[in-house]
């Protein structure tokens, strides 16, 4: 679980500086800045976002789900204006930053199921047992 932890928070992390080199109204100071920043944007993803997604859930259904967008909009402000040395100047910067990062998590994803399939795969050839038959 631990190990789950912290890879979570070196992609995020990783996502962060990604954004930082694709919104120019995204800025980090320093790598610790943006691990200090990963950081808090979990924390705000596993306590806050999840009242404000019950609260908005109408405006989600009506929208097809594109107001998670600014949801993820609103925890990437929120932790701006907490962690030192990470700015998001504008809410439009937030917004662009949410895109890029959900389009990021799409493609950490895929590239998760990848390996997890490389390695069932590989577990198949390696025992020969029937569990692992793809």
């Amino acid at each position: 679980m631990l190990v789950g932890f912290l890879v979570i928070w070196l992609i995020t992390a990783l996502g962060l500086w990604l954004v930082t080199l694709m919104v120019g109204g995204v800025k980090a100071d320093s790598a610790g800045s943006l691990l200090l920043a990963a950081l808090v944007l979990g924390i705000f993803n596993a306590v806050i976002r999840p009242i404000l997604w019950f609260l908005t859930l109408p405006l989600t259904v009506f929208t097809f789900g594109l107001f998670a967008l600014l949801i993820n909009a609103v925890m990437l402000k929120l932790t701006a204006a907490i962690v030192p040395g990470f700015e998001v100047e504008r809410f439009g910067d937030a917004v662009l930053a949410a895109i890029i990062m959900a389009l990021l998590a799409i493609v950490g994803f895929i590239f998760v199921q990848w390996l997890m399939f490389d390695t069932v795969y590989w577990m198949h050839m390696s025992t020969g047992h029937p569990m692992y038959n793809i």
